[in-house]
């Protein structure tokens, strides 16, 4: 998260508190709502606030903001707080009662609160230059590795908080980069990343160990970082601002001795309490709907209500994950296939309940079971890890943490039907598998509310 959107979420969310007095005061003008008493309106300020901010996070606003324009931005955070914060609200004031998050609040609220936040973020967007605010960032190399990370940042450099000011090619080593991007070495490094204000130094070579010599400029990359300007290697840089890990990049060494791939049995005991305990909620919520999918899947086609299939689990262990089904019977009847875009196999009933994942329903089963994690990698079909596994480097690695219903993957990149998408969605998975924490299983689940909503990545 980078500092000028930290600092807006944190104005916002102080507007969001605002907003529940005014409508406090609001309420107070115009009956039939009760004045909530000054005691509680604080208890209620925050949690509004703490929801609303929540259901901005799951619609991707932020992004959204730079990445596709004012108007998207103002879509989404209506479906953010009328749908989903509404919504969020009402059961919040269901469980813990109308005196934390009385209805007169939650109407007006929201109503003052969308056109607060609107404003501000207007003004954001008015006032501050994004461009400015970017981390200016100097690559050391410039041939092919160099290269490799220019092409994987170029298509989200408008969103991360990074501007690539040059390479600075090293010696003996082919340049490949466009001329224009092209920086003569320095004679003094400090000054250079001073003079230019350099954030960060990325060290891409083609090759470190030249032929004539130690020239490596390892004294000087020394004395920019005791002058605060920090150096890192090109896959730590990729993996920090991409969210996913360059199979290209990768050695495996690199994953013994990083810091990352760590496991404790309070981890797994903690997720695994939190699974049972979010899929048992999920059941008693979500019977009605999972009984009404059943009957329009039996109603739609001939065939079983149900689908099953093997799929590769945890240290790659299989186990049989159920869907309701939304294909034809004779779907795979000449054998395992990826599901394509507009696929024809597909019943209307299916193309409404794969739109709006009901059919991944069946599979709280699979989580109260224990084969499966609410967050985690898709699980795939063992004809597809056996060929994939011969074919992308590292593949098997993705099954070193309990597959999910929700991942990492399935929110940064679109559905895959080839080996090419599997060995891309796979540098997400491994970061995830690097990486994962409950605060990041939490942002995944908040996030994947867009894509239920907005129907992505559906085939």
């Amino acid at each position: 998260m980078h500092l000028p959107y930290l600092f807006l979420g944190l104005i916002e969310a102080v507007l969001l508190g605002i907003a529940v007095w005014v409508a406090n005061w609001i309420v107070g003008v115009y009956p039939p709502y009760e004045v909530t008493p000054v005691a509680s309106i604080w208890r209620s300020a925050i949690v509004f606030s703490l929801v609303l901010s929540c259901c901005t996070l799951s619609m991707g606003v932020y992004a959204a903001m730079v990445r596709e324009g004012f108007s998207s931005m103002v879509l989404r955070t209506l479906v953010s707080f009328f749908l989903l914060g509404s919504a969020a609200l009402f059961l919040v004031g269901l469980v813990f009662g109308r005196e934390l998050m009385p209805q007169g609040l939650v109407f007006w609220g929201v109503l003052v609160a969308t056109a607060s936040v609107i404003i501000a973020r207007w003004g954001f967007v008015k006032v501050v230059d994004t461009a400015q605010l970017k981390r200016r960032v100097v690559i050391y190399g410039a041939g092919v590795r160099a290269q490799k990370l220019l092409d994987d940042l170029a298509p989200s450099i408008d969103v991360i908080g990074v501007k690539i000011i040059g390479c600075i090619p090293s010696a003996d080593e082919s340049v490949v980069v466009p001329n224009e991007l092209i920086i003569r070495e320095p004679s003094d490094w400090v000054a250079f990343v001073k003079g230019a204000q350099v954030s960060e130094i990325v060290i891409a070579p083609d090759e470190r160990r030249r032929a004539a010599g130690n020239v490596f400029p390892l004294s000087q990359f020394l004395d920019c970082k005791l002058a605060g300007i920090p150096s890192s290697d090109a896959l730590g840089f990729y993996e920090r601002e991409l969210g996913k890990i360059d199979i290209g990049l990768l050695q495996p060494s690199w994953m013994l001795f990083s810091d990352g791939f760590k496991y404790s049995k309070r981890r797994l005991l903690a997720k695994r309490l939190f699974d049972i305990a979010l899929a048992s909620v999920f059941f008693l919520v979500l019977w009605p709907f999972m009984l009404l999918t059943a009957i329009a899947v039996r109603l739609d086609s001939p065939g079983p209500v149900l689908y099953h299939q093997i799929r590769v689990g945890f240290n790659g262990r299989h186990f049989r994950i159920y869907k309701f089904r939304s294909m034809r019977q004779d779907a795979e009847k000449n054998g395992a296939m990826w599901a394509q875009k507009n696929d024809a196999r597909v019943t209307r009933v299916g193309a409404f309940i794969r739109n709006t994942r009901l059919d991944e329903l069946p599979q709280l089963y699979n989580v109260l079971a224990g084969s499966m994690s609410f967050v985690g990698p898709r699980p795939e079909r063992p004809e597809f890890v056996a060929d994939l596994s011969r074919q992308i480097p590292f593949y098997e690695m993705r099954h070193k943490v309990k597959p999910g219903l929700m991942g990492w993957a399935q929110l940064k990149y679109p559905y895959g039907a080839s080996a090419e998408d599997a060995k891309n969605k796979l540098q997400y998975d491994l970061y995830y598998t690097k990486n994962h924490s409950f605060l990041m299983d939490m942002l995944i689940m908040i996030q994947t509310v867009e894509i239920i909503l907005l129907g992505k990545g559906v085939h």
